[in-house]
């Protein structure tokens, strides 16, 4: 009986890729837009911002035009609107604008002066903590709108009591936030500086104020909603001009219509003055990476 063998299993060709010998397909997704999250055909997001205040606005209109709401205790966005072209046609928005605004620069640069000043003191020198944070911690504590009727005696009823108001108001809030940041620098940091060979005030300008720079962008958009804050409350002190001015006279007259058009006003150079100082953040700490949402 005889014994077949298989015959022998030939080789795996193993022989090298050439131009002419195709590569096996595999099939690969591009990845787009669509694809990565589904954001590729997202609402944009500008306009997903404006969708609560527009329904907000259709909403007021609708109950102002069914009588919900009546004219007296609310007037409809169309009397204001149309309020708000008279002001400004006849220049007395501007113009209250104008002095609102100067108003709020000087105090803004009065205050903001005093608070950092006073920050650097209190933050970069334990003798100087010692000497000013302690009477600053008390005196924040004071309601500083009820210092009105001292601004007055010591002030006067003129342009003073309104930017000591302002500036009270803006000064507290950057002492907080820069002495904050200053003390908030990483201790680690510090010490890096002085192995490379950085002296006092090396560390300063190095170190220590880039390392603040956050807290201080914080305390300005804090001091700047506080001094149009402060603006409402100052301008109600015997006032000749500006927007509390308006808004004034508009109460004595029942006009609700001049006065959503003055808050309006408030709002819409508040917000002005928080997307500068946000644009300003963006430029400055563009050494520091941060969250931005998903």
């Amino acid at each position: 009986m005889t014994v077949g063998h298989a015959p022998p299993e030939s080789p795996p060709d193993i022989s090298p890729i050439s131009e002419d010998r195709p590569l096996p397909s595999t099939e690969l997704e591009e990845l787009t837009p669509d694809h990565r999250s589904g954001r590729g055909t997202a609402v944009p997001r500008w306009l997903r911002r404006t969708v609560g205040p527009l329904l907000l606005l259709v909403l007021w209109q609708v109950f102002s035009s069914t009588g919900v709401l009546p004219a007296d205790v609310l007037a409809s966005p169309g009397t204001i609107a149309r309020a708000a072209g008279e002001l400004i046609g006849d220049g007395t928005l501007p113009h209250a604008m104008g002095v609102s605004l100067q108003r709020v620069a000087v105090g803004l640069l009065l205050g903001g002066t005093i608070g950092v000043s006073l920050a650097l003191v209190s933050g970069l020198s334990r003798l100087g903590e010692d000497l000013v944070d302690a009477s600053v911690q008390m005196l924040r504590t004071v309601p500083w709108v009820g210092l009105i009727p001292l601004f007055i005696i010591w002030l006067g009823i003129g342009e003073a009591p309104k930017v000591a108001l302002i500036a009270l108001g803006v000064a507290f809030h950057l002492y907080l936030n820069v002495y904050a940041g200053i003390r908030g620098v990483d201790a680690q940091l510090v010490e890096a500086g002085e192995s490379l060979g950085l002296g006092r005030w090396g560390l300063i300008r190095h170190v220590v104020l880039p390392g603040a720079l956050p807290g201080a962008m914080t305390g300005l958009r804090y001091s700047l909603a506080t001094a149009w804050l402060a603006l409402v409350f100052g301008e109600s002190i015997n006032a000749d001009a500006g927007i509390g001015f308006l808004m004034n006279q508009a109460r004595e007259f029942f006009r609700t219509d001049v006065i959503v058009v003055c808050l309006v006003v408030y709002a819409f150079l508040g917000l002005l003055a928080d997307t500068v100082v946000r644009t300003l953040e963006r430029l400055l700490l563009q050494w520091r990476p941060t969250f931005t949402g998903q």
